[in-house]
């Protein structure tokens, strides 16, 4: 009996999806840039099912890859193209809240939870699950885990792997590691959650988590900035800092580049401020104190940023309706990208203090290789994240061969990340590393730190039948 044959006696039929047009959504990413294939796609209800699927896959040697919401933007959660056999484990059925615990400000869900969801049934009982992202619509909570998910919180709250206390993992030999602790202290040993944290699914496959809550901010206040540049940024952050400590939740970043796009090709976004502005800073305020002390801080601190000369100009949000509307436009900097162009995507983090350097010399870097090219900046500024992606047009693009495409994309990436890595920086902050950066891993990452990683995986998974080729640069580098 082959794999198939089993997955359908053991699932039922209508949880093994199987040729090419059905899987064919499965298989591609959600930018249509990295396609795969696989021989089936599994829909399981439950961890014991995962644990089935994975016994079977192991048994005949068959590639596992998890796949939660398809979002990624590193070619992660997508089987290989080299890999036919594989079976992909998609996670969409097991998206039940399994409990909710207020005291403890904590809830148990399944990985295939929609984060948008999880958000929500947190808000019904007055708190917060703090991660937050543009893909927070469709993305899930075992894949926001398995990539460490960063996104517009973690400024205050930090990134997924501080908004996370527990975790259940069918591990690559079947087993089932419930660690679903909802502790904030545990010092018995390893703490085993924060190996499969950011690990891809090349150690096992997250089918539940325990989700720190926060107390539900019942205040908050916006303003939309228009600065001269990262360092008047910079420098008005700093100011917030000091006068408002942990109320800070937002100060997002992005140039008139990528204001336009999104203006251009998302409909029903306006600009609280002229486009033309060269930058534009959103910063939140949010707290369950009084609101009003809340737009007296705003407003304090933005004023005397106005009188050092550190703005071009300013707008306050009036109404909850017009904050909802500034996030969108912050949140749609992904479709308006993706129509836009061809943007080789990077996403490096510096020293707070070596961000405008960074822009500055990773700009002339892009421009040594694609002349005059638009470059779409859009950052975390608050941790130091910037996402900058230079764009070519849909027309120079497709006059490359594949082959001359990669090689673009790769000259471009690593020029830029060798700014990062020179200014104490990273090449991969919140995206992860997927298929497309593991080339990174090998110039970026220490031979120490690459056999140590390697050890963990082998120790996990000895077949290497999950994600392969994922993570991890191939042995020959």
């Amino acid at each position: 009996m082959d794999v198939i044959q089993r997955l359908v006696q053991f699932l039922g039929e209508s949880a093994v999806i199987q040729g090419p047009q059905d899987i064919a959504g499965y298989l591609t990413d959600w930018r249509g840039r990295y396609q795969g294939r696989a021989q089936c796609v599994t829909l399981p209800s439950t961890t014991e099912q995962v644990a089935g699927i994975v016994g079977i896959c192991r048994d005949a040697g068959v590639p596992v890859v998890a796949q939660g919401g398809n979002t990624s933007l590193c070619e992660g959660s997508v089987p290989r193209a080299d890999h036919p056999s594989t079976v992909v484990i998609n996670l969409a059925r097991m998206r039940r809240i399994r409990s909710m615990d207020v005291t403890n400000n904590s809830m148990v869900v399944d990985a295939g939870c929609v984060l948008e969801i999880v958000q929500q049934a947190a808000a019904a009982h007055d708190r917060l699950y703090p991660v937050s992202l543009g893909a927070e619509g469709s993305c899930q909570i075992g894949g926001n885990i398995a990539t460490n998910a960063g996104g517009t919180g973690v400024l205050r709250y930090g990134n997924t792997r501080e908004n996370v206390l527990g975790l259940e993992v069918v591990l690559p030999d079947g087993r089932i590691w419930d660690g679903l602790y909802g502790l904030r202290k545990n010092n018995t040993g390893f703490d085993l959650k924060h190996l499969f944290i950011g690990s891809e699914g090349t150690l096992g496959v997250i089918t539940g988590a325990t989700l720190k809550l926060h107390p539900l901010p019942t205040a908050r206040a916006m303003a939309w900035l228009a600065v001269d540049g990262p360092q008047a940024a910079l420098a008005i952050l700093a100011r917030f800092q000091r006068r408002c400590n942990a109320s800070l939740s937002a100060y997002e970043l992005m140039n008139n580049v990528q204001l336009n796009i999104v203006l251009k090709h998302v409909s029903g976004r306006r600009a609280p401020l002229d486009a033309s502005h060269p930058w534009h800073v959103l910063v939140e305020l949010s707290d369950t104190c009084d609101e009003a002390m809340l737009t007296a801080a705003l407003q304090e601190v933005l004023e005397a940023a106005s009188e050092e000369g550190l703005m071009l100009d300013a707008a306050f949000a009036v109404s909850g309706q017009q904050q909802v509307d500034w996030w969108e436009v912050r949140h749609s900097v992904s479709e308006g990208n993706k129509k836009a162009g061809i943007g080789i995507n990077t996403d490096p983090a510096v020293p707070l203090s070596a961000v405008p350097t960074f822009i500055e010399r990773a700009t002339d870097a892009a421009h040594r290789i694609l002349p005059g090219a638009p470059v779409i900046i859009v950052a975390h500024l608050g941790d130091g994240n910037v996402h900058f992606i230079p764009q070519a047009s849909f027309e120079q693009w497709h006059a490359l061969t594949p082959e001359q495409q990669d090689h673009l994309a790769h000259t471009v990436k690593q020029a830029v990340n060798e700014v990062a890595h020179a200014l104490g920086g990273t090449f991969s902050a919140e995206h992860g590393i997927g298929q497309v950066l593991t080339d990174e891993m090998a110039v970026f990452k220490s031979p120490v730190e690459i056999d140590l990683m390697r050890a963990i995986k082998h120790a996990f998974d000895p077949q290497q039948l999950f994600n392969p080729g994922r993570l991890l640069p191939p042995i020959s580098l």
